[in-house]
C-alpha cells in the first residue's frame, strides 16, 4: 500500500490542513507530491514544539517547488503550473479567492490541464461563500458541537483539526476516483469539495429522521447522546471506562454482570430511547456499580458478555499500549527538529499475488467508477457509508444481507412485524444506502455460501465489517473468497482491527471514539472525558475504508493484482487526533481540557444569543480577526498591536468573551453571525441536526433532495458532498427493499431459473422475511 500510488504526480497549494492532508495521503501511498510555496509551521496543532511536529507529520514525503511558485500566487503561477507538464492532479484551497487563481492558471493548459480538486470551506456559490472559515465553526454549522457540553450549559466546541481532516480525506476517495476513471475514459476536469457538506457525514442521519418525525434534537449533556444509554465514559476504581449497552440482550446482561438484574426486568427500560429519558436515575445505580472495580476487569468481563465496554486510554497512554505498539499505530515523526511520535496509517494490506480478471470497461464512462463493482457485506453506519462513497461515484454495489439478521440498522430494538414493516422505514439505514442494489442470502446454508462466492467472483472490491472471525467461521472469510475470487480487494474493517489482543472486541461507533484517546481533548478540566457524537467513530471508519478501496483499486487496475486490507476503525480516529498526540508527545503534562478553547485560539467560544437555544459559535485566529471582534464590541482598548500573534492575545480572552456574551445576549443568532463575518470575524450559528434542513447555504448548493421509494414514498436523502465538474452525482435509486433485487441479480445476472429461485425462496436461502435484525 505504501506504493500504490507510485506514479503519480500531485501538486499541492499548501494553504490549509484539509489540502495537507489530502496531499499527505497521496504521499504517503508513493505519489510524488510537489507542494506550491512554503506551508505553515504555526496555527496548526497546539502551538509551539506541537505545531511543528503536526506540520512535519501533514507534510511527511512531499517535495517542494520553487517558492517563487509562491504562497502568494503571484504571476509567475501560470508558468510554474505549465511546468510541471506531467501532473496529474493540482490539490487547491481553501479559499474561493486561491480556487480561481488556480483555475485561471490551469484553463490556459486547456485540454491537456490535470485534474483540480478544490477544498473550499463552503460552497462557492451560497450565502457563505465568502464566510471566513475554521474547524470550530464547522463543528457548529455540522450539527456536533450542538450536542455536546452540559444539559443547562452552552454547546462544548470540539477541539482539533477534525473538520479539515475528515474533508481533506473525503476530498481524497474522489480525486483518486476520477483519476481511476480518466484511465478508464471518464472526461471530468473538476472536482469541488466543501468542508461543511463533508461533515455532514456526523448529522445527516440524524436530519433526515427528524424531517419524518417532526421531533427536535435534545441536548443531553456530557457523554448522552440520542438514541442510546448507556453510551458514555464512566469512572471504574483505577481509571475510566467506556460503556454502550443499546440492544435488549446488551443491556440484560449488562445488569445481571453490575449485580441489578431487576433494572432488566422493567419493562419501560427494553428500548435504549425509553431508558435514555430516565438516565439520571438508571445512572444512580449503574455509576456506583461501576467504581467497584478495575477498568481492566470491566473490559475482560464485558466483552466477554457480549457487551461493548471499551478501554479509554489518555493521550500519554496511548502509544505505548500494547495492542496499537502490535500494530504499529504510532511511529516518530519525521522532517522535525522536534521529538514527537505521531499515527501511521489505520489499514494496511498483503497481496495475495492473483491476478486480477473480474474487471470490465463500461461502454459508457458517465461516472468515474462506472464498470467498478463492489460486494457490500456491510451493516450499521461505518461500513456501508465506505460504499456509498463507491456507488456514489458510479461503481454499482450489491448489499448482502442474512435472512435471518438483516443490517441491523434497519432495526436494532422494538417490534420487528407491523405494517409498514419496520425494518423498511428507518431513515437511517435509508440515508446509508442510496444507490445499491440489494439481495438478500442465508450464508449459515451451502447454498447461500456458494451464491456469495460466485458472485464475489464478478466483483472488484469486497467490503465487510463483522467482528473479527465471524465471516470465517462461515466460511466466507476474505481467505475463503480469494480462493474463488482471484484478485479480489478484499477490506475488514473490525473496530480493532484482525490483529491484536482486542481484535475480537464488539464494538459501536461510540466505543471506537471511547477507545481513541479523542475524549482527552475535550471537556472541561473537572470532568470526564468528553465524548463528542452518539457514534463518532462510524463516519470516520467509514471514509477511510472508502480510502482504502480506493488506493487498492487503482493499484489492482495498475498491478492487475488484489489485496486484503485490515482497517482498523479505532485508528482511523488517531487521524483526526494527530494534532494531539503529536503534541502529547512533546510533553510530560497531560493536555489541558479547556472546554471550548484552544491554545492557538485568542477567543474561541459559544455563547448564547437572544432567542433560547440559540447559540453563535466565535473562534478568532488572528490579530486582524482579534481586532475587528473590539471594534464590534466597542473594546478597542483591547485591541492587538501590529504583528501580535493569537496566542499572546489570549490574556484578555476571558474579558473579551464576557463583552462578547452581553452583545450577543441582545441579538438575534443569525443576525450577530451575519454583522461579525462582515466585520472579519470569523463566527456561525451553532446549529442542531433539524436546523440543516433549512439551512440557507445547504438550501442553495441543492444538499438535500427527496427520493420515492417503496414502504415510505418520499423522504429527504442528502447528495454526495462532492461535485464532478459542477454537478452532485445523482441519485440514481434509494436504499433497496429487504431482498429487492434477489430476482435481478440471481436470475439476471447469476444465471439461475425462475423454478430454482422459488425453491432457494421456499428453503429460507434467499428468503425476504427475516426473524430479526442482526445484533
Amino acid at each position: 500500500m505504501r506504493r500504490a500510488l507510485e506514479g503519480l504526480n500531485i501538486i499541492e497549494i499548501p494553504d490549509g490542513v484539509a489540502v495537507r492532508y489530502c496531499g499527505r495521503l497521496f504521499a504517503a501511498h508513493g505519489a510524488t507530491v510537489m507542494q506550491a510555496g512554503a506551508p505553515r509551521t504555526t496555527g496548526v496543532g497546539f502551538g509551539g514544539a506541537a505545531s511543528e511536529g503536526y506540520a512535519a507529520w501533514l507534510d511527511d514525503g512531499k517535495h517542494r517547488i520553487d517558492a517563487g511558485f509562491g504562497a502568494a500566487l503571484g504571476a509567475d503561477f501560470s508558468t510554474a503550473l505549465s511546468a510541471v507538464r506531467d501532473a496529474d492532479l493540482v490539490i487547491a484551497g481553501q479559499t474561493r479567492a486561491i480556487v480561481e487563481r488556480v483555475d485561471t492558471a490551469l484553463s490556459a493548459q486547456g485540454s491537456v490541464a490535470p485534474l483540480r480538486v478544490a477544498l473550499t470551506w463552503f460552497d462557492m456559490n451560497g450565502p457563505y461563500r465568502d464566510w471566513i472559515g475554521t474547524d470550530a465553526l464547522i463543528q457548529a454549522l455540522s450539527g456536533v458541537a450542538y450536542a455536546t457540553g452540559p444539559r443547562d450549559g452552552v454547546p462544548m466546541l470540539p477541539r482539533g483539526h477534525a473538520p479539515q481532516v475528515v474533508g481533506g480525506a473525503t476530498a481524497f476517495i474522489a480525486a483518486l476516483a476520477a483519476i481511476i476513471g480518466r484511465a478508464g475514459g471518464w472526461h471530468g476536469h473538476r472536482i469541488d469539495l466543501n468542508l461543511f457538506e463533508a461533515n455532514l457525514c456526523f448529522s445527516e442521519s440524524t436530519a433526515a429522521a427528524l424531517a419524518l418525525s417532526g421531533e427536535t434534537v435534545v441536548r443531553r449533556g456530557v457523554n448522552r447522546f440520542t438514541p442510546t444509554y448507556p453510551g458514555g465514559i464512566y469512572r471504574a476504581s483505577d481509571g475510566w471506562i467506556g460503556l454502550t449497552a443499546l440492544t435488549p440482550a446488551q443491556w440484560t446482561a449488562l445488569c445481571a454482570m453490575i449485580g441489578h438484574p431487576e433494572l432488566a426486568r422493567e419493562p419501560r427500560d427494553f428500548v435504549t430511547l425509553q431508558r435514555l429519558e430516565r438516565a439520571d436515575e438508571i445512572e444512580a445505580v449503574l455509576a456506583p456499580a461501576l467504581l467497584a472495580h478495575s477498568a481492566a476487569y470491566w473490559l475482560a468481563e464485558g466483552q466477554k458478555r457480549r457487551i461493548p465496554f471499551a478501554p479509554v486510554p489518555s493521550l500519554r497512554e496511548l502509544p505505548e499500549t500494547p495492542h496499537w505498539r502490535g500494530r504499529d499505530s504510532f511511529s516518530r515523526v519525521r522532517g522535525t527538529s522536534v521529538s514527537c511520535v505521531g499515527p501511521t496509517l489505520p489499514f494496511s494490506s498483503c497481496a495475495p499475488g492473483a491476478a486480477a480478471g473480474s474487471t470490465t470497461r463500461a461502454s459508457v464512462m458517465d461516472a468515474p467508477l462506472r464498470g467498478v463493482r463492489v460486494l457490500d457485506l456491510t451493516m450499521g453506519w461505518a461500513g456501508p457509508l465506505a460504499t456509498r462513497h463507491f456507488a456514489d461515484l458510479g461503481a454499482d454495489v450489491v448489499k448482502v444481507e442474512s435472512c435471518s439478521y438483516f443490517d441491523w440498522w434497519r432495526a436494532y430494538d422494538g417490534p420487528m412485524d407491523g405494517d409498514p414493516p419496520p425494518y423498511e422505514v428507518r431513515p437511517s439505514f435509508l440515508m446509508m444506502n442510496r444507490n445499491k442494489r440489494g439481495i438478500t442470502l442465508d450464508l449459515k446454508t451451502a447454498q447461500g455460501r456458494a451464491l456469495l462466492l460466485r458472485l464475489a467472483a464478478r466483483c472488484d472490491l469486497m467490503i465487510e465489517n463483522y467482528t473479527h472471525g465471524t465471516l470465517e467461521k462461515l466460511g466466507v472469510g476474505p481467505d475463503d473468497i480469494a480462493k474463488s475470487a482471484p484478485g479480489l480487494i478484499s477490506i475488514s474493517m473490525a473496530a480493532f482491527g484482525a490483529s491484536g489482543p482486542w481484535r475480537d472486541f464488539r464494538a459501536y461507533g461510540s466505543t471506537i471514539e471511547q477507545a481513541s484517546g479523542l475524549p482527552f481533548v475535550n471537556g472541561d478540566a473537572d470532568g470526564p472525558p468528553a465524548m463528542q457524537h452518539v457514534a463518532y467513530g462510524d463516519s470516520v471508519g467509514g471514509i477511510y475504508a472508502a480510502v482504502a478501496g480506493m488506493i487498492a483499486l487503482y493499484a489492482a487496475r495498475k498491478h492487475s493484482a488484489g489485496a486484503k486490507i485490515d482497517l482498523c476503525q479505532v485508528a482511523c480516529l488517531f487521524q483526526l487526533g494527530a494534532d494531539a498526540i503529536v503534541a502529547q508527545s512533546t510533553q510530560t503534562a497531560a493536555l489541558r481540557r479547556e472546554g471550548s478553547r484552544q491554545p492557538l485560539s485568542a477567543l474561541r467560544a459559544c455563547v448564547a444569543s437572544r432567542v433560547p437555544q440559540k447559540w453563535i459559535a466565535v473562534s478568532v485566529e488572528t490579530a486582524a480577526q482579534w481586532n475587528a471582534l473590539c471594534a464590534t464590541l466597542g473594546c478597542n482598548d483591547l485591541a492587538a498591536s501590529a504583528g501580535s500573534a493569537a496566542p499572546a492575545l489570549k490574556v484578555h480572552e476571558s474579558a473579551v468573551e464576557k463583552l462578547l456574551e452581553r452583545w450577543a445576549a441582545a441579538r438575534d443568532s443569525d443576525a450577530a453571525v451575519a454583522l461579525l463575518q462582515r466585520a472579519g470575524v470569523p463566527a456561525a450559528p451553532v446549529l442542531a441536526a433539524e436546523d440543516l434542513l433549512r439551512d440557507p447555504q445547504l438550501a442553495a448548493a441543492g444538499t438535500w433532495r427527496r427520493a420515492e421509494r417503496k414502504y415510505i414514498g418520499s423522504h429527504i436523502v442528502p447528495l454526495a458532498p462532492y461535485r464532478l465538474d459542477g454537478s452532485a452525482p445523482p441519485l440514481h435509486r434509494p436504499a433497496p427493499t429487504l431482498g429487492e433485487h434477489n430476482a435481478e441479480i440471481l436470475g439476471g445476472e447469476l444465471g439461475l431459473a425462475a423454478c430454482e429461485l422459488d425453491e432457494l425462496a421456499a428453503a429460507g436461502v434467499i428468503g425476504t422475511r427475516a426473524a430479526g435484525a442482526g445484533q
